[in-house]
């Protein structure tokens, strides 16, 4: 079959739209809790700012672990061995609860590790407390993420969008109860809007799994069947996609990370921004990401189906899908910013800085945005390292160095932090639009 231009993009749409909707609904829960924390108080969101800091890292070193769910599902799915993608997610799950248990105990140790790096002993216990709570649902959320990816993988993200948008509905309930407080329940500011979204990451957890397992064609695609010879051995190149995705988030994340904890040097009301302004990144990043994984998995099928042509041309197509699309909301950021920082918050300082962020964010969203469908382009056409080495020079070499600078020396501050951001993801996008280009000559 020839694809046309608009056959591609019809199927990165019908893919991407509840792809989209479901990651975005991840980090809406997000949203909600420092939208509700901003309007409770400046300190409460720089608590959760920072505590949520590690717990995010940590979280995407798994999903990226997980990763091979996606792209051996999207094999097997494109090859035609249907029965193969049941073993995929099977094997996955045991190695979810593992890195999720081990993610756990490392949260425990937060409060010291934000003191021996500077933070203010008020800054540490606020934030170590959100952190500890959040990795007792690490290993939930993991599950569910890996039970997204499977879906995703089958081409039928609808079920995973349809639990996220429960959970968000439920998120914002919590939060009323536990953030201020009401029909009697201890008003919590920041802890409360932390223990609100773990319960819900469990409840997910449980809900998207039980719908895998008791799924109508279970028997077709080897849903129950047992796993020949335990669940680690066969999952050779899946857990290889994953060592090097989980590698290359956790590279990401640990930079991008890292300057919240500059921003906890530069004071409260810079971290509070950096934070809503991170949030507010990572929420449109959510769009790309969805973008991303819809074209890993057309990448990733039609590798499997051994068409190259439609394999190369379901790369570039997503990237330029995804560059139009933060173009136009980069634009619509830009005319809104004060408005959209009025929503976040009611704290006359944060209304000061947070427009300007904003204004730096309009930006580079489209450089985000493309460096990370890249990335999934490269993983769906089995390109395991490259990307990771390209990840770790972005934004080791690149952004963290241009922020220290721009920070401190310069004097730019948080400004400065924001600008570094720009500067990583455009170094990121042009070597991995190399890298794909190279990938494409091959047979």
């Amino acid at each position: 079959m020839r694809y046309t231009l608009r056959d591609h993009l019809s199927e990165l749409l019908r893919l991407a739209a509840p792809v989209v909707v479901a990651r975005t609904g991840i980090l809406t829960m997000a949203t909600a809790d420092i939208v509700m924390l901003g309007h409770y108080g400046a300190a409460d969101v720089a608590w959760y700012g920072i505590g949520v800091t590690p717990f995010i890292v940590l979280l995407l070193i798994g999903i990226g672990l997980l990763t091979g769910t996606l792209v051996m599902t999207s094999h097997a799915r494109g090859a035609g061995r249907l029965a193969d993608c049941g073993p995929v997610w099977r094997r996955s799950l045991p190695y979810a609860l593992l890195i999720g248990l081990a993610g756990m105990v490392i949260s425990q140790f937060a409060e010291p590790f934000f003191l021996v790096i500077g933070q203010s002993p008020a800054i540490a216990a606020g934030g170590g407390a959100v952190t500890a709570i959040a990795g007792l649902a690490l290993a939930p959320t993991l599950i569910h993420s890996n039970s997204t990816y499977f879906m995703e993988g089958l081409a039928r993200p609808l079920p995973g969008m349809t639990v996220i948008l429960g959970g968000n509905l439920l998120n914002v309930l919590l939060n009323w109860l536990l953030i201020f407080g009401h029909w009697g329940l201890p008003e919590m500011g920041a802890e409360g809007a932390i223990i609100a979204t773990s319960i819900v990451r469990c409840c997910m957890a449980v809900a998207l799994a039980g719908y895998i397992w008791w799924l109508p064609d279970r028997e077709t695609f080897g849903i129950r069947r047992p796993l020949e010879g335990g669940w680690w051995r066969g999952g050779g190149e899946q857990w290889r996609l994953g060592y090097a995705a989980g590698v290359s988030q956790g590279v990401e994340s640990t930079a991008f990370n890292s300057l919240t904890m500059m921003a906890g040097l530069l004071g409260p009301v810079a971290l509070a921004s950096y934070s809503i302004s991170l949030n507010l990144t990572a929420l449109i990043f959510m769009l790309a990401l969805g973008f991303g994984a819809a074209t890993a998995v057309r990448v990733g099928a039609a590798r499997g189906a051994g068409d190259h042509h439609r394999m190369v041309a379901a790369g570039w197509i997503g990237l330029g899908a995804t560059a139009a699309i933060m173009a136009a909301l980069g634009i619509l950021l830009w005319f809104m910013r004060g408005k959209v920082a009025a929503f976040y918050t009611s704290d006359a300082d944060l209304h000061v800085i947070l427009p300007i962020l904003f204004g730096i964010v309009a930006f580079f969203v489209i450089l985000d945005g493309g460096q990370v469908v890249m990335t999934f382009a490269l993983r769906g056409a089995g390109d395991a390292w490259v990307p990771t080495a390209i990840h770790l020079m972005s934004f080791f070499m690149v952004m963290i160095p241009a922020a220290w600078v721009l920070a401190f020396p310069m004097g730019f501050g948080v400004i400065g932090l924001v600008i570094s951001i720009a500067l990583g993801a455009g170094a990121a996008l042009l070597a991995l639009s190399l890298r794909f280009r190279l990938v494409s000559t091959r047979p």
